[in-house]
């Protein structure tokens, strides 16, 4: 259901101060990597997503593609806090993202565009999940739909990771909600530096096809897409519609399941609905069904 009258804004404007803190207990290392390029109406609000976590075991990487607006004064604010940054010209955002990435040493990465942000609390359920199933190889939560001035417009749940349905049906898992490991990403490849809309749904389709990898649904909203018009994502209905349809056409062979699309399309639904009603989110079900009809009409 739609979430207007709540708001990031609090937790992704409340300035930064470092906490001390250890209560005993152990945390995976995490990377996070920003890229950004003349985002700086944004930029501040996605690293203050980050560091407002106030994550123990973080490292954090801003690649910036040399922008000319204010992002460079926003970096160097905050640049003690981070663990490098550069400002340099790139080959786009998958570039930036995977410079960010081979300098990582976390134990899980993560990228976060500088125009989306976490939400409160992110990483202490990645730190919860891991504590209790370490051999995770992907941690997804769910996601807020955002405007420009962090209102909450939209929710986007996740069921459990099923990757016939990532792949017969679309998206399952968002970056904005997405701690992939390392090692997993160092084995099977980084992102893929041919895309331009969908490295989000590359990068988990590759990954959901390996038997080894595993994948874990956590609880709770992790992260906020926002919606503002200068976004790279208002122009997905052009290339980023066909490079959905090559890498499904890619990874559809790799299946296991001899069960076609037909078979595939009414399960992946009727699955949604089921995992939803169970855990009583009638509401949002009943949201959820409406914008399907308004879309078919």
């Amino acid at each position: 259901m739609t979430r207007s009258d709540n708001s990031l804004s609090s937790f992704v404007t409340q300035p930064y101060q470092p906490l001390v803190a250890n209560d005993g207990r152990s945390y995976p290392k995490l990377t996070v990597v920003t890229p950004s390029y003349n985002q700086d109406e944004y930029l501040e609000r996605t690293i203050l997503s980050v560091l407002n976590q106030q994550y123990p075991n973080l490292e954090y990487f801003i690649i910036d593609g040399g922008s000319t607006d204010g992002s460079l004064d926003i970096i160097k604010k905050y640049e003690p806090y981070l663990a490098g940054w550069v400002s340099e010209k790139d080959r786009g955002q998958t570039d930036a993202i995977n410079k960010g990435f081979r300098l990582a040493t976390g134990d899980y990465v993560a990228f976060q565009n500088s125009d989306d942000v976490f939400a409160p609390n992110a990483f202490t359920r990645v730190a919860d999940a891991w504590r209790k199933n370490p051999d995770t190889d992907v941690f997804f939560g769910d996601m807020y739909i955002t405007d420009e001035d962090d209102v909450i417009l939209e929710e986007m749940r996740a069921p459990k990771f099923c990757v016939e349905c990532q792949i017969y049906e679309g998206m399952q898992v968002f970056n904005q909600s997405l701690f992939i490991s390392r090692k997993r990403l160092e084995q099977f490849g980084l992102l893929d530096e041919s895309l331009r809309f969908v490295i989000d749904y590359e990068i988990v389709s590759r990954l959901g096809v390996q038997p080894s990898v595993r994948f874990q649904h956590v609880d709770g909203f992790w992260g906020g897409f926002r919606v503002q018009p200068n976004a790279k994502s208002s122009t997905i209905q052009t290339v980023g519609l066909n490079e959905h349809q090559l890498v499904k056409e890619k990874y559809r062979p790799q299946l296991q399941s001899s069960l076609g699309p037909s078979f595939w399309s009414r399960y992946c639904r009727l699955r949604k609905l089921v995992t939803f009603v169970l855990q009583g989110e009638f509401g949002y079900v009943r949201h959820r069904l409406q914008l399907r009809r308004s879309n078919q009409n």
